[in-house]
Order: C-alpha cells, then structure tokens, then sequence
C-alpha cells in the first residue's frame, strides 16, 4: 500500500462510488481526509463512521460547481490539518443521451461539474501547494475521453476537457512542485452506473454480466481498483508520474473493432 500515513487530502465528490472508496481507504490509512459532496446526510454518516474508528475525517457539504463551496473546502483542510498535500478532483456527473436530444441545462450540468469543478478546485488547490513547494492534483476521467460510447457524447467531451487540462498544469506549475496525474475509469460498479441503466429492457444484473463477459478480465471494475490506483499516484511512491493518465478498463482499450 502506498504511504500516505499523515497526507492532508481533499476528495471531492467523496461520499459515493469511487470517492467513497478513496475516503474509507485513504482515511484507514492514515491520511487526513477532508471528503466533500452534495449528499450530506451520507456525507456525515460516513466521516462519523471514520471517526469512530480512530481516523481523521472532516465532511463539507459543497457543490464543485460553486467557487466559494471550493474555496471553502480548501480552506477548512488547512485550517483543519495545517496544510494540502493532494486533492482527487472526482466530483463528476453522467447523462446518456445522444447530442440530439441534448438540453442546455443537461449541457451546463455535465461541463460544470466535471470541468468547472475540477478547474476550480485546481484554482484555489494550487496557491497553497505553490506555498508548500508540494503537493499533487490527481483527476478522474473515463475511457469515454477515449472511446466513442453510444450516448455518452457531452460526457466523453467533457472527461476529454479534464485530460487536456491535465496536462496544461503539468507544464504550468509542476516547476513549482506540483504534480498533476489522472486515472481514467472503464467501466466500474458504482451507483452512477446503476443509475444508467434504468429504463432498459433487462434488469441491471444481468446488463452487469454481460458487461462483464466483454471485458478482457472478465469482470467489472470496482470503486477499490481506483482508489489503490489513486493512492499510489498521490504517493511520494509516484514522484515521478507527472502528466500522466493512468488507464483502469480491465482490458477494454485493448479490444479489437469487431
């Protein structure tokens, strides 16, 4: 397990499906964890629940989309914990629909919260790790960046946005310390997932099997997959992993076209 005994981390999006199990892993693994969603009755639940078993967990009920809920998060880690070690920008939403049937509320929805959040988490994150002289920004995207999933137009563009924005901080500001790293999901059982298959003929069991039988390892990818991943890459055990997205799809880029 990568060391990140005594890190001050932010997680947003951090209360459910792949935020959740950076939360619950980073926190036992004696990072000091600030978790920020809009779900805030999980949000507590599971910070208390951290608590209670001896870890460091701070809840912020905070919209990415918001500068001042960003800004604010930021702030309660460093008054909080002394400092920012690494932030996972994870906060993300998914709408399957085809361009053609898109609305502009649907439009703004997935581009602020998958890159306007990250962009302003980024905003107010990098100042203080500039400060530091350290510190590591690690954002999740998708294989929809890389992809052409049906219906997942808007969603594939926007994950595409984080990566070239990735890589922009990596030549602006990694001479100052900082690192900049991305995981990019395939396709992982989390309740975003689930949700997208409602309204489908076959329930999501047995959509999730046959998913699965596609997938060179023949399984799906859980939330635990990433957060390892993500541990590593905030680790001073990735030092020199820089700009760099890291691809978890159990296989699926390797498929051939047919």
């Amino acid at each position: 397990m990568s060391d990140l005994k005594g890190q001050t981390v932010l997680i947003t999006g951090g209360t459910s499906g792949i935020g959740k199990a950076c939360t619950e892993l980073f926190a036992r693994s004696g990072a000091k964890v600030v978790t920020m969603s809009i779900q805030d009755e999980a949000g507590q639940l599971l910070a208390e629940q951290l608590r209670g078993e001896g870890h460091d967990c701070v809840f912020y009920y905070g919209d990415v989309s918001n500068e001042q809920d960003v800004k604010a998060a930021i702030e309660l880690a460093v008054e909080t914990f002394g400092r920012l070690d690494a932030v996972h920008a994870n906060a993300g939403v998914l709408r399957n629909q085809k361009i053609t049937d898109l609305t502009l509320d649907d439009f703004h929805l997935l581009i602020n919260v998958n890159l306007l959040g990250a962009v302003l988490t980024c905003k107010h994150a990098i100042p203080v790790m500039q400060r530091q002289g350290k510190g590591c920004i690690c954002f999740t995207t998708s294989v929809a960046a890389d992809i052409g999933f049906p219906e997942h137009a808007l969603y594939g563009a926007s994950k595409a946005a984080v990566v070239a924005l990735m890589r922009s901080l990596t030549t602006d500001h990694s001479p100052q310390g900082i690192r900049f790293v991305a995981v990019s999901p395939g396709t992982i059982d989390t309740p975003m997932l689930a949700a997208s298959c409602e309204g489908w003929d076959q329930p999501k069991e047995v959509l999730y099997a046959e998913v699965a039988k596609k997938i060179p390892v023949q399984r799906m990818g859980q939330p635990i997959d990433v957060a390892r991943a993500v541990a590593f890459l905030l680790s001073d055990d990735a030092g020199f992993i820089n700009g760099s997205v890291v691809q978890l799809e159990g296989g699926t880029l390797a498929l051939p076209p047919w």
